[in-house]
């Protein structure tokens, strides 16, 4: 498909802004830069490294989708406050990207019609949204790391941990429980995301400022973190119910070791091409290797995307 021509807020085509000859104090730079290193920390948390491996419990799931509905829903009411502030107003896509709505769906897919009063905000969570609040009130210009950080995520990112979830966790494919990832208002997450970064490059502020927005982008960071520690210690409380069974051993093969994908493995070594088309036969035959072989070219995908673009 087609870019889309006409946005939300009325800005104008999709490529209204080059991304050539950036330069070090282009907004878009600073923070890729000054973001990198929590970046990467917060990928190999273990919570994030379990979930790409299709490690997911149920429960830890839904518990994550409430922590998000709590951090959008506080976000976006900000955004909405700040819609016109000269430091905001450039980056107000609404139909395009906000998710409470999506993540209001998600979870009475997962609590039924009354969630509201089944679900709370935690304690990591709510030291976000605190922060978010404070920020809307007292500092409309950082409102931008928050939606930099969020939403650049979830159309890179986000699109790998879909395709996961709804592998391990058996969801429909019509999407219910996972629409918080759909983004119907947008044709092409790439020049979205180019259309994004453009518009973050035109907005008026001096250095400092961007300097204070990669600090605060920095803390998005963190406290995301903070979220992802605070879902793995709630997940040691529940019982295993991890889909992700694991690779089968040989007494799961009838008898016929050949079918055995660690067997295969081994041959290989020894046994030339032939063994090798083996082991990628058996690996692509069993759900398992189809999970884990999709898994490591969505997130190559995802993290290329994010990090190039």
């Amino acid at each position: 498909m087609a870019a889309k021509e006409n946005l939300s807020n009325g800005a104008g085509p999709m490529h209204d802004g080059k991304e050539d000859g950036l330069g070090p104090d282009d907004l878009s730079e600073m923070l890729a830069a000054g973001t990198k290193d929590v970046h990467e920390k917060a990928e190999n948390t273990q919570f994030v490294k379990d979930f790409l491996r299709g490690r997911i419990r149920k429960e830890l799931f839904k518990l994550g989708a409430v922590a998000l509905y709590y951090i959008y829903e506080a976000m976006e009411e900000e955004i909405e406050r700040n819609k016109d502030h000269p430091h905001f107003a450039p980056l107000y896509f609404p139909s395009e990207l906000h998710r409470h709505e999506a993540l209001a769906r998600d979870l009475e897919y997962f609590y039924g019609p009354e969630w509201r009063s089944l679900v709370s905000c935690s304690e990591a969570t709510r030291r976000y949204v605190d922060r978010i609040r404070h920020v809307g009130r007292e500092d409309p210009a950082l409102l931008v790391a928050h939606a930099y950080t969020r939403y650049m995520g979830d159309l890179s990112g986000g699109q790998v941990l879909k395709k996961v979830a709804q592998r391990a966790l058996k969801l429909p494919p019509t999407g219910e429980g996972l629409e918080f990832y759909q983004f119907d208002a947008i044709d092409s997450a790439k020049a979205f995301k180019q259309l994004y970064r453009s518009r973050m490059n035109q907005l008026d502020l001096d250095v400092p400022t961007k300097e204070r927005l990669v600090g605060e982008a920095v803390k998005a960071f963190q406290f995301n973190m903070e979220v992802f520690e605070e879902l793995e210690e709630m997940g040691k409380t529940f019982k295993e119910d991890v889909s992700d069974a694991g690779m089968p051993v040989h007494g799961d093969m009838g008898g016929d070791v050949s079918k055995c994908p660690y067997y295969a493995a081994k041959t290989a070594a020894t046994g030339g091409t032939a063994y090798a088309c083996q082991l990628a036969v058996a690996v692509m035959r069993h759900p398992t290797g189809q999970v884990l072989m999709a898994t490591w070219f969505a997130a190559l995908a995802g993290l290329a995307a994010w990090y190039l673009m």
